[in-house]
């Protein structure tokens, strides 16, 4: 059972998962960077861009990076002078994202609430970042996600493709920002066993419920509290939804077309995609 928590008292470690994932990634190649976490928006490193976010926010104790691996520090400067400064402490990743995560929890103090985050999230914001964290604190559940909703997405980036999952009461878009508490950290564990099916939600949802609920979600019957008592159910955890209001927050650079849309916005500037030609 989950009790209310004082959250004036604390303050969380920051774990940020920075590994490539294929060894030809677009992001790479078409900007040439030694690895994806290095590659610039706006003229400044995805990693550095969220490791400045992050230290921003006074509700963030210390920084933990998982990746990239040892040997392409040297490709990043200013990253590499934090880690040998002690501003960030570097793990090496694991072959997965959900690995890496409890190869980090497993270096991290037992009762520290913890921040994950990934290094390709360029457009984090330090204010997406403060709102979600003290929404997180206020929360009466052993982890949080962050989500933007759907409509709200597609009316600030109507040319963006993204993974959404359509519920009855909204479809939802995931953002990369999760919060947990020691009785959260059992997740990642569950999240292992579904890493292969995230990009396809009613596969993952017929995978790990009944029938009746991969109908309701097919018919969008499935509202976002049923679904997370689900999850609760199978997983053991209880999570709570942060719904953040800033597009921005459900971008992360995954393709060259986020990374041209990242540019855009950072720049200020209006960029065709695909084939059509619109205002953001």
């Amino acid at each position: 059972m989950t009790h209310p928590r004082n959250p004036v008292q604390q303050k969380f470690t920051a774990l940020v998962l920075a590994a490539d994932r294929t060894e030809d990634d677009p992001i790479t190649r078409h900007t040439g960077a030694a690895c994806k976490a290095f590659a610039p928006v706006g003229g400044k490193p995805m990693i550095i861009r969220v490791l400045d976010t992050l230290a921003a926010s006074n509700l963030i104790e210390s920084i933990v990076l998982c990746g990239p691996p040892r040997s392409r520090l040297n490709d990043c400067p200013s990253l590499k002078a934090r880690i040998e400064l002690g501003e960030v402490t570097w793990l090496p990743n694991k072959e997965s994202p959900s690995r890496s995560a409890e190869h980090g929890f497993e270096h991290l103090p037992a009762n520290a609430p913890v921040l994950l985050t990934t290094a390709d999230h360029a457009l984090l914001s330090p204010h997406t970042v403060q709102y979600f964290l003290t929404e997180s604190l206020k929360a009466n559940s052993d982890a949080t996600v962050g989500l933007v909703k759907q409509a709200r997405m597609t009316a600030a980036f109507p040319e963006t493709r993204r993974t959404f999952f359509r519920l009855r009461d909204g479809g939802v878009c995931g953002c990369n920002l999760f919060t947990f508490r020691p009785d959260g950290r059992k997740l990642i564990e569950f999240w292992r066993s579904v890493e292969d099916l995230r990009k396809y939600p009613w596969r993952l949802i017929a995978h790990f419920v009944g029938p009746s609920i991969v109908l309701s979600y097919l018919f969008r019957r499935l509202s976002l509290d049923q679904a997370l008592n689900t999850l609760a159910a199978k997983s053991g955890v209880r999570v709570e939804p942060i719904i953040l209001q800033d597009a921005r927050a459900g971008i992360d650079v995954d393709t060259v077309e986020d990374l041209l849309l990242a540019e855009s916005i950072l720049n200020k500037a209006i960029v065709p995609f695909y084939k059509r030609n619109k205002t953001f």
